[in-house]
């Protein structure tokens, strides 16, 4: 979802097919810079990323992975620029294919409102309609987020958005 904004705000490319996943190019300021949503099963999310990464010759410190985060409260966002992937899968997979050295954009979804509910369900369900408005004036900010780090650098989007 924020990635939908970013190409929409960025007024990126249609998209290509390329390497498991949709890639968009789109420009901040005189950056070219390359907006990707992988086509995998996000526990794999990995392949495409370091499928990209070697293709362009990119440095994990260049990437930015904005992903949902059930391990912090609903609406929160944190910026890092580097760390482990913690206990969500997608990232792990992507940590295993380039390592930690690269900065991430959490968005909180929170945990699912019943214990016993399957941990698919809620991350790929729809928001409830409370949750509804939270979460698109986070998935704006976190945007945001993206554009000041690529704009000014990770430690300026930590301080403007943490």
């Amino acid at each position: 979802m924020v990635l939908d904004i970013l190409t929409s705000k960025l007024k990126a490319s249609m998209p290509k097919t390329k390497f498991d996943g949709l890639i968009f190019n789109a420009k901040i300021g005189d950056k070219k810079i390359i907006l990707v949503k992988p086509q995998t099963y996000m526990n794999d999310s990995g392949r495409c990323i370091g499928q990209i990464m070697n293709f362009y010759k990119l440095q994990p410190e260049n990437l930015v992975v904005i992903y949902d985060d059930i391990d912090l409260p609903e609406g929160k966002v944190r910026i890092r620029a580097q760390g482990s992937a913690g206990t969500h899968n997608g990232m792990r997979s992507i940590v295993t294919h380039i390592g930690q050295q690269f900065p991430r954009v959490r968005v909180g979804i929170g945990q699912p409102p019943v214990k016993e509910m399957d941990l698919a369900d809620y991350v790929l369900g729809k928001f409830s309609k409370d949750s509804q408005k939270i979460m698109e004036e986070t998935i704006l900010y976190a945007a945001d987020s993206v554009i000041e780090i690529i704009k000014n650098g990770v430690d300026s989007s930590m301080q403007k958005y943490n």
